[in-house]
């Protein structure tokens, strides 16, 4: 290898090392206004740094009514909208393992439970017979801090104390958060609150 060459090769790192800043500023600029609406101008992006698809609830519902929850079991995040369109969240989630378990459609929250209990379904037991009949609320429950029970009958939206779990395929059904998000959620969300999961 030749001086020239090894001049060449500097060179060409050199101008790149030079570029490559100013080719990373505009997903940068992307990120920094996803992240906060008062550096943003111009309409806002379709996905955010996270890749999570950006919904809008007319997309989905006639009507906000009290309230609205976008589940996105492809882009596994949760989308909040309140009835008089004034907060919109988005929550990282975790999603049922397989597509058998995934239920899509329209329901509603019904009840919603500080320290929830779990008691797993019968076919819980059977694809896992070493779960308990019956866990009462603490560190160990999957259903973490909070919980909202949707019109069909064992799919909640809960929380978890298991971090790993949140952004996988992880559960038997349910759409779990992280324990201070669904905390969050859960103090605006309304019984009566509809819910898509898509």
């Amino acid at each position: 290898m030749t001086d020239t060459t090894r001049l060449t090769r500097r060179r060409l790192m050199a101008a790149a090392g030079a570029t490559l800043p100013l080719m990373a500023a505009p997903a940068i600029l992307r990120a920094q206004q996803a992240a906060d609406p008062l550096v943003q101008s111009g309409p806002a992006p379709r996905r955010n740094v996270s890749s999570f698809v950006r919904q809008d609830w007319r997309e989905h519902f006639d009507q906000l009514g009290k309230g609205a929850i976008v589940c996105d079991t492809q882009s596994r995040a949760l989308h909040y909208w309140s009835g008089d369109e004034t907060i919109y969240k988005l929550y990282p989630t975790s999603v049922p393992l397989t597509e058998e378990l995934t239920r899509r459609g329209y329901t509603e929250v019904v009840r919603k439970k500080v320290g929830p209990s779990w008691t797993p379904t019968a076919s819980m037991r059977e694809r896992d017979p070493t779960l308990p009949e019956f866990m009462p609320a603490g560190p160990g429950n999957p259903l973490g801090t909070h919980a909202m029970y949707l019109s069909w009958p064992a799919y909640l939206i809960h929380g978890t104390h298991d971090t790993r779990k949140i952004g996988r395929r992880s559960s038997s059904g349910c759409i779990g958060l992280y324990n201070e998000q669904v905390e969050e959620l859960f103090a605006l969300v309304e019984i009566g609150t509809q819910v898509r999961l898509i």
